[in-house]
């Protein structure tokens, strides 16, 4: 990649605005799943079972709903991640990272793609 270019061209930009569509399909998917799987928790009670069992399925379905709740809500941001990318992508400032201005490699877009931060700006953070 040259090192002194400030975007990537149009044509790569819709390049990454594919793979950030089939993402985002992917995890609207899976978020509608998650949902309903939230409202649908109380298919299978346990209203014919001795009251020491229900304790114990009630307590796990709680714990279970809670993770799958925790999930939702990853997911959900995970999706504003992806629009506000494709936003980036519309303005032809996708792919730059917000600290450094330089462009974050492809490999790193390809792999997170709603990516604002080069690698090296990332875990200097994480430290």
């Amino acid at each position: 990649m040259e090192t002194n270019r400030t975007r990537y061209s149009d044509e790569e930009l819709e390049e990454f605005r594919t793979l950030i569509l089939k993402k985002l399909e992917t995890a609207r998917r899976l978020f509608d799943e998650l949902r309903e799987s939230l409202s649908n928790n109380y298919g299978n009670d346990t209203s014919d079972t001795a009251p020491t069992f229900k304790a114990l399925e009630e307590g796990a379905n709680t714990l279970e709903q809670e993770a799958t709740a925790r999930l939702c809500e990853r997911q959900r941001q995970f999706i504003e991640h992806l629009q506000a990318a494709l936003v980036r992508i519309d303005n032809k400032t996708y792919g730059i990272c917000r600290e450094t201005g330089k462009l974050i490699p492809k490999e790193r877009l390809r792999a997170v793609p709603h990516a604002t931060l080069c690698v090296e700006v990332k875990l200097n953070r994480n430290k």
